[in-house]
């Protein structure tokens, strides 16, 4: 007796016979797979019009060309439509829609004024990467012959604004082995088009993720008093401790740190003390001024630093006199790092942290050169952290070698460091 087959099994035989018979069709006919021209998409189009007529043909009550059963004068198929839908598989698709004399076929296959799913991230990735909605909607009739208006644009993009709201006021964990903050300046046209400091705060938490912590829309210029509410909403959302806290060295920062949590250890970012040391180098002496700073930060003590320091700028001085003032008025803020384990250094040294992100910014506030007003930039950048992190958490492996770091912190910090299930 021959043994039933399982149902999976046919299945699958029938599903590889239609596979075989769709190859074959390709070649007799001469045509690829794929392409803007395959047999994919061709059979995609035949797919989608034949669900809709039998859609309308559902609608009417009837077949094509055949009276109604009463013979009266009914509503009736009245031509088709021409509509380019986009799919995630093979593109856009040209179909023909059909039409009914009254207007009332509502087809739900490809529903009126709606797209089949795979734009709106379309959208938004490259509203993160700086396009403006004119230009996405530009974009998608160049590339993929589909009109995607200015006005659908913005309303895909407006749908983050809620999102946006929400991420940004998240709970965050009770502590953090290290927080950095920076601001980013943003063109805004309020009336007239002027700088705005657009705020960023980026922790490292003790699992060594990265995560985004928020993003503020300051009214003026970066400042200490703001800074000073920032903190407070982060404390307010949860976090109770920060071990260190990485800046850029702004006056005043450091009390309001203080305030806000009084135990954490105010260090001058060690990344933003170079760059504005360049500044003030010519290009051709950047590289010899970075080579001769290297010995500073990775010094074993304060006064080895102090040492390569010296050294540094009685080199540079007479060229760039600016140099001495710039690193003797940080040196205090500059030091407390070297008191700590290596690792924890490399932690706090690295360039990964908040570099990384800024770069993402700058390169898509550069696309626009300007935002129209407050909201359209904190979308774009907060797409911008959402691009990378799919999940909209913001969060980012920080490191490989996490290992040895989480144990050179959590010996230093031992009599501030969580206990089992109270990080959250």
């Amino acid at each position: 007796m021959t043994p039933t087959k399982k149902p999976d099994a046919e299945k699958r035989n029938a599903e590889r016979e239609a596979a075989l018979t769709f190859v074959r069709m390709a070649k007799e006919k001469g045509l690829d797979l794929t392409g803007p021209d395959g047999l994919l998409k061709q059979f995609t189009k035949s797919v989608l019009e034949t669900a809709l007529d039998e859609e309308m043909t559902e609608h009417l009550g009837r077949a094509k060309h055949k009276k109604s059963k009463d013979g009266r004068a009914a509503n009736t198929r009245n031509g088709t439509t021409a509509k380019t839908v986009v799919t995630d598989s093979v593109g856009p698709v040209r179909i023909e829609v059909p039409r009914d004399r009254d207007g009332s076929f509502e087809p739900v296959v490809v529903r009126k004024r709606r797209r089949l799913p795979g734009v709106d991230e379309v959208v938004l990735s490259l509203y993160a990467r700086g396009l403006a909605a004119g230009e996405i909607s530009a974009h998608f009739q160049e590339i993929y012959g589909a009109d995607v208006s200015r006005e659908t644009v913005s309303r895909i993009t407006e749908r983050v604004v809620a999102e946006k709201d929400e991420w940004c006021s998240r709970p965050l964990d009770r502590v953090y082995a290290a927080v950095f903050i920076d601001a980013t300046v943003v063109k805004v046209r309020d009336g007239q088009v002027a700088n705005r400091a657009f705020y960023v705060a980026v922790g490292v938490d003790l699992e060594g993720g990265r995560d985004v912590l928020g993003i503020w829309a300051s009214p003026a210029a970066e400042g200490a008093r703001y800074w000073l509410s920032v903190l407070t909403e982060l404390k307010n959302r949860g976090v109770d401790d920060v071990f260190f806290l990485i800046c850029d060295g702004l006056k005043g920062l450091p009390d309001a740190v203080g305030a806000v949590w009084p135990l954490a250890i105010v260090q001058t970012c060690v990344v933003h003390l170079l760059r504005n040391t360049f500044r003030y180098a010519s290009k051709k002496d950047r590289d010899a001024i970075k080579r001769d700073a290297k010995p500073i930060y990775t010094a074993p003590s304060a006064a080895a630093a102090a040492a390569a320091r010296d050294a540094m700028l009685d080199k540079w001085e007479a060229r760039y006199p600016a140099i001495r003032r710039l690193w003797m008025d940080a040196w205090e803020r500059f030091i407390p790092f070297l008191d700590y384990d290596a690792e924890i250094r490399r932690v706090i040294c690295t360039t990964n942290a908040i570099e990384s992100l800024n770069a993402r910014f700058k390169r898509s506030i550069r696309a626009r050169g300007h935002f129209p007003d407050e909201q359209a930039a904190l979308k774009c950048m907060y797409l911008t952290v959402r691009s990378l992190d799919p999940t909209g958490k913001g969060r980012i492996r920080w490191s490989a070698r996490w290992k040895p770091a989480l144990n050179a912190f959590a010996i230093t910090f031992a009599d501030r460091w969580p206990s089992e299930g109270t990080q959250q």
